[in-house]
Formats: C-alpha cells, structure tokens, sequence
C-alpha cells in the first residue's frame, strides 16, 4: 500500500515547504505506529524552483515498498494545485481514476497568458476537465484563506489543512500539525496553524 501526492504550483508559493511537511509527517506516524512497521518516505521535485514564478511539481510517496521518487503515470492519489493551470497539467498525466484535485481558485497567469498568446481557462472549465479525466475536484480559496489567516504566504498551509480534510492522508491531525511546527519558523507558526484550520474546515 501507498499514498502518492504531488504539490503543483509556481515558484515562490511554497509547494517545496509543503511536500517536504507531508513527508515529515510520514515519518512522524511511522515512528509512533505501534508495530513500528516500516514505512518509505520518498520526495522529488520535476521542475526546478530557481525562478519564481516558474513551474514548480514536488512529488511526495509514502507506504510499505515505496523507492521511487516519482509518481508513476496515473498514480497519483491526490494533486495539491496552488495554482490552477499548473494543477490540470500535472493532473492530465498524474492523477489516478477516483483521485484528489484540490484546486486552489487564484490564478497566476504564465508569460504566454500575459502577452496574449493564449487564453487562460476560466475556474469551471479546468474543473470541468479534471473531472472527465475522472478526478474529484474541490475548489479551495486558498489564497483568501491564507490572507484571513493573517499571510498569503501561508497558502500552502490552507491546501494542506484542506488535504487532511479530504481524508486521503493516513495520519491523524496532531500528526501533521506537530510537522508543521517542526518545518515551519516560529514567527510566523500561529498564522500557518490558523490557516491550517481554516483550509481543514473548508
């Protein structure tokens, strides 16, 4: 068994942060599993975040016979879209029939948007296409959410509160709040715990 997620987003929105507190947490719940079974935890990244605003995909695999870092071709069980457009690309190849899209709803347009080349979809059509690739898609305002919780850089934060949310992750909540707190600068730990709240509750 396994739990293949990847995190999509551009540069600059903390899709690293977020993958690598998923497989914190995977380590977390196997260190206090009481049979102490041995869980794998893989991570990597297919799109390089050197510059920010460029695609960013962070691939997260945890379970019992896990090696790879990649997530195979339709295996994901849930993608993590900051972004929009970036989510159905990585959706289109990766998701898996009956997975997860949490599709963050602010767009960040790419160059070829910004100079009119093409046209971006709107919000009901990417969703549209995502479920005929036969995903569950659940719209999250993110990016509100994070500002309400007092940083829009707590972003991922939200999606990650939404994820648990969907009940795919195989760790409880104090789990991943405790990876959280581990991964995240004390500064700035109240604001994400909030916005970790809220994205849940959403």
């Amino acid at each position: 068994m396994s739990v293949n997620v990847i995190v999509a987003g551009v540069g600059g929105q903390g899709s690293i942060l977020a993958s690598h507190i998923l497989a914190e947490a995977a380590i977390l719940a196997e260190s206090q599993s009481p049979g102490g079974e041995k869980l794998n935890v893989r991570v990597g990244e297919t799109f390089g975040a050197a510059m920010r605003g460029g695609a960013v995909a962070s691939h997260v695999r945890f379970g019992r016979g896990v090696y790879a870092p990649l997530v195979g071709r339709g295996q994901a069980d849930m993608v993590i879209a900051l972004e929009p457009l970036e989510g159905l690309r990585i959706a289109v190849e990766y998701i898996k029939e009956g997975g997860v899209v949490l599709l963050n709803e602010e767009r960040i347009p790419p160059v070829d948007v910004k100079i009119g080349a093409v046209r971006y979809p709107d919000t009901p059509e990417i969703k549209a296409a995502l479920e005929q690739l036969g995903a569950s898609v659940r719209v999250v305002a993110g990016s509100r959410l994070a500002e309400q919780a007092g940083t829009p850089k707590a972003l991922n934060i939200v999606m990650l509160g939404a994820a648990f949310g969907s009940a795919i992750l195989p760790f409880g909540e104090e789990i991943l709040l405790e990876a959280i707190k581990r991964r995240v600068p004390q500064r700035f730990l109240d604001a994400n715990l909030e916005a970790f709240k809220l994205g849940r509750e959403s």
